[in-house]
């Protein structure tokens, strides 16, 4: 797939809330995942890398959540190998009684047909 057919498929899987899927189906195996270092202030490592750790990464965000109230991503804007997309939630962690809203721009990196890196500003 070219950058931009991997970006409309992840805007198509984004729309339905299927972030497991676009995972399993966009991520290379050797993915690459990058947190801001304010992160970690949500236990969330700076630096991940792999597919098994990606998702990892995600299964313990999931964790953390006791309630998600709604979310959204834009359309996705490509130049080259990349693509970025706005996208952002609003949740309840465990243990906190106030909702939370999370905007970010993430970044996605494509090669060979396949998102082989991504990277988070928030």
């Amino acid at each position: 797939m070219t950058t931009q057919e991997v970006a409309n498929r992840y805007y198509e899987l984004a729309q339905q809330g299927n972030y497991p899927g676009i995972v399993d189906e966009l991520y290379s195996n050797d993915v690459v995942s990058v947190e801001p270092e304010h992160g970690a202030e949500m236990g969330m490592p700076t630096l991940t890398t792999g597919l098994d750790a990606v998702k990892a990464k995600g299964a313990a965000f999931e964790e953390m959540v006791a309630e998600m109230h709604g979310g959204y991503c834009s359309e996705p804007v490509v130049g080259g190998t990349h693509f970025s997309v706005g996208m952002g939630m609003e949740v309840t962690f465990k243990g906190s009684p106030v909702r939370t809203k999370m905007d970010e721009i993430a970044v996605f990196e494509v090669k060979d047909g396949k998102i082989t890196k991504e990277e988070f500003f928030y």
